[in-house]
């Protein structure tokens, strides 16, 4: 079957449009983890936290972007299974404490520097006509 342009063009788009929150994921250094909200605030993404999130879930494979170093308010793993054991096992292997399904982010917090532009990022649209 045959692909066009059309089909194919929000998937890249969305793909490019989330670079400056992978760009400041890759930043985190082994064995911290940071917030969904603190990528928000320091990105100034329209949407906050769960924009973070769709970014994030949206992260494309092979780019050794560290996705498993963002959690949830109060270091919370919020990602479903098989994925929340995947990232538990991954940040424990960075030395990262996980105490029921929680980051201690006492110990391992890492915030990101403010962006100095007053721009925000936009968030990229859902394609018409999909639901998820």
């Amino acid at each position: 079957m045959a692909c066009s342009f059309s089909t194919i063009w929000p998937v890249m788009a969305a793909a490019s449009a989330w670079d400056p929150v992978y760009k400041l994921v890759k930043q985190i250094p082994r064995g911290r983890v940071t917030t969904y909200g603190s990528l928000a605030r320091a990105l100034r993404l329209r949407g906050g936290a769960r924009a973070a999130g769709r970014a994030l879930a949206a992260t494309p494979k092979g780019k050794g972007i560290p996705w498993h170093r963002v959690v949830g308010h109060g270091g919370k793993l919020l990602i479903r299974e098989p994925y929340a054991s995947l990232q538990r096992k991954l940040l424990e292997t960075e030395g990262v404490m996980v105490v029921e399904a929680r980051a201690k982010m006492a110990a391992h917090a890492w915030q990101p520097a403010k962006k100095a532009s007053s721009r925000r990022v936009k968030v990229p649209q859902k394609a018409p006509g999909k639901n998820s």
